[in-house]
Parts: C-alpha cells; structure tokens; sequence
C-alpha cells in the first residue's frame, strides 16, 4: 500500500486528527516555555491549567483516532502504525502535562537555564513531528519526513546530554536534598517528554519503510 493511497476518502478522517495533534503538541510545548518564562505565580498556574486543558484535547483527539481505527476497514497504512504513532503522540503530551503539574504541585521557584534548554529542544521537536506528519500526505514529499526524523532523533540526542550534565552538577552543587529531588524528578520527566518524540519518530520510519 504506497503513501497515496492516504487520499483515498475514508483515509482522510485519520490525517485530519493526526493534524490535529500535532497542532495541539505544538501548541503544548509553546505553552511550557511560557510557563517556564513567567515569574508571576499567578499566571503560572493559568498556563499550567492551559497545558493540561490541551492535554486532554490530546486524549480526545487519540480517542478518535481509535475509534476511527475500530470502524473502518480500510486504513491508509498498517492498523499498528496507525496505532503506535497515535500512542506516541499521546504518550509525548502526557509528559508535557506531567512536568508542567510538577512544577506546580512542588512549587518550584527557580527555574534554571537547563529546563529552559530541555524545553527549547522539545518545542523543536515539536515543529519537526509536524513537519514530518504533514509530509506523509505525498509520495514527493517522502524525503522530508525523513528529513525530520533525522532531526527528531538528533535533537533526543542533544536533550539525553543536558540532562546527563544537568543531573550531575545537580549533584555536585544542590545541597538541600528536598530541592535535589524536586529538581531530579521535574527534569526527568521533561527528559522523558524528549525521549517520546523518538517514538514518535520510530513510527514515522516504520510508516515509510513500509509504504516506500
């Protein structure tokens, strides 16, 4: 089954919510830098509201693409890929969701240049499952998706080495061990939003592979 048969009619409820998430993942990860960005506990807690309204946007948007998987026979690639990327996607908003109540729920005052870092190579990342998603819709366009899971998957790479730094010099200078473990766990899970993305990544591939 080649990439064009995705324009077949009953195909396109599937790349309509897959479009829809990937807007919606975008739109979550610029959300987190602006809660990262504001020092107004206030407006802190709006955003952090924000983030997870978003996510359970997300939650719907994965619960039609499901059903839409149980109703129609004919899909535009393999049901699991169909599944895997959903999940995926679902799995990446998730830990947005999670780092942002962390946040909230430990109170965290400060919030260092690292999170900050972590959060910019999401949002990247973000831009480059979009692009990759939206590229699936052509044949000719098969080449940038797998230009962006390149990418994705280069940025993980750059995210797996803050966090490592970041970890150790968490380590080496925190000495309140309340704050280390607030700190440890907030950055772990936003570490983990990162590694998600190359799930994401990982099911764009097989979606090629399959359809080349």
């Amino acid at each position: 089954m080649k990439i064009l048969s995705m324009f077949a009619p009953k195909s396109g409820k599937f790349f309509d919510s897959f479009s829809r998430a990937t807007n919606n993942l975008l739109a979550m990860t610029q959300k987190f830098k602006e809660l990262l960005d504001t020092t107004d506990e206030q407006q802190r807690e709006s955003i952090v509201r924000e983030i997870h309204d978003l996510e359970h946007v997300g939650d719907e948007i994965t619960h039609r693409i499901f059903t839409e998987l149980s109703e129609n026979f004919i899909t535009p690639f393999d049901r699991e890929d169909i599944h895997y990327l959903a999940t995926s996607l679902d799995d990446v908003a998730d830990f947005i969701n999670g780092t942002a109540s962390r946040i909230s729920l430990y109170q965290l005052k400060e919030i260092d240049q690292v999170m900050h870092s972590l959060a910019s190579v999401l949002h990247r990342q973000a831009v480059e499952i979009d692009l990759g998603v939206q590229n699936l819709r052509n044949m000719k366009n098969a080449q940038r998706t797998r230009e962006a899971i390149v990418r994705i998957n280069d940025l993980e790479n750059e995210a797996d080495s803050i966090f490592d730094l970041a970890i150790a010099r968490l380590f080496a200078e925190e000495t309140n061990p309340i704050e280390m473990i607030k700190k440890k766990e907030i950055l772990s899970v936003l570490e983990t939003a990162t590694d998600k993305c190359e799930d994401v990544a990982n099911a764009l591939e097989s979606i090629l592979v399959k359809n080349s």
